[in-house]
C-alpha cells in the first residue's frame, strides 16, 4: 500500500487551516495550537512548504504565513513534493533504475506511476479541506478501470 509520510499528513492539515480563513496570517504558536501539532513541527513544514512556495510569510510581531495561491490552486501532489520531494513508485518510474533495457514490468509501473500522479495533480487543496463537497468522480474512474466484482465459487 502506499503510504504518505507524517509531515506530509500534517501539511495537508496546516494548509487545510490557512485555507479555511484564507488571508488572515498565523504564526506558528497559533498554527500549533489550532491544529494540536507541536510547534518545532508546524516550523519545520511551514519552511518546507515556504521553500517549495505553497505558503508566503511575513516577519514581525503581526506576521505569519499565508497561502501563497488558493486552495484550488494547490494539488496533493504540490503538497507531498513540498514535504518529501518528488517521488517514484518504483526506482523506474523516479527514472532511476539501471535495469530499464531488460527489464519486462518498468513500462507498466511507469504508466500506474503516471495515473496515480495525475489523479493527485487533479484533488485540490480546496476538496481536500472540504471533503464532503467531492467533485470527483470514484477513485477507480480515475485511474481507467472498473473494480471487477469477484465471484464466489
Amino acid at each position: 500500500m502506499l503510504k504518505i509520510s507524517k509531515l506530509t499528513d500534517y501539511a495537508t492539515v496546516l494548509l487545510a487551516r490557512l485555507s479555511v480563513e484564507d488571508g488572515k496570517l498565523f504564526n506558528v504558536q497559533a498554527l500549533a495550537q489550532k491544529t494540536q501539532i507541536t510547534a518545532p513541527t508546524v516550523a519545520k513544514i511551514m519552511k518546507s512548504l515556504q521553500q517549495a512556495g505553497l505558503v508566503h510569510s511575513a516577519r514581525g510581531a503581526l506576521g505569519g504565513y499565508e497561502l501563497a495561491r488558493s486552495a484550488d490552486q494547490i494539488s496533493a501532489a504540490d503538497i507531498i513534493d513540498a514535504v518529501e520531494g518528488p517521488q517514484g513508485l518504483t526506482d523506474c518510474a523516479a527514472g532511476a533504475c539501471d535495469r530499464e533495457s531488460d527489464c519486462q514490468v518498468g513500462h507498466s509501473w511507469q504508466r500506474v506511476h503516471q495515473k496515480i500522479r495525475q489523479t493527485l495533480e487533479g484533488i485540490s487543496l480546496q476538496e481536500l479541506a472540504n471533503p464532503t463537497t467531492p467533485s470527483h468522480p470514484p477513485l477507480w474512474v480515475s485511474l481507467g478501470e472498473r473494480p471487477q466484482r469477484r465471484v464466489q465459487p
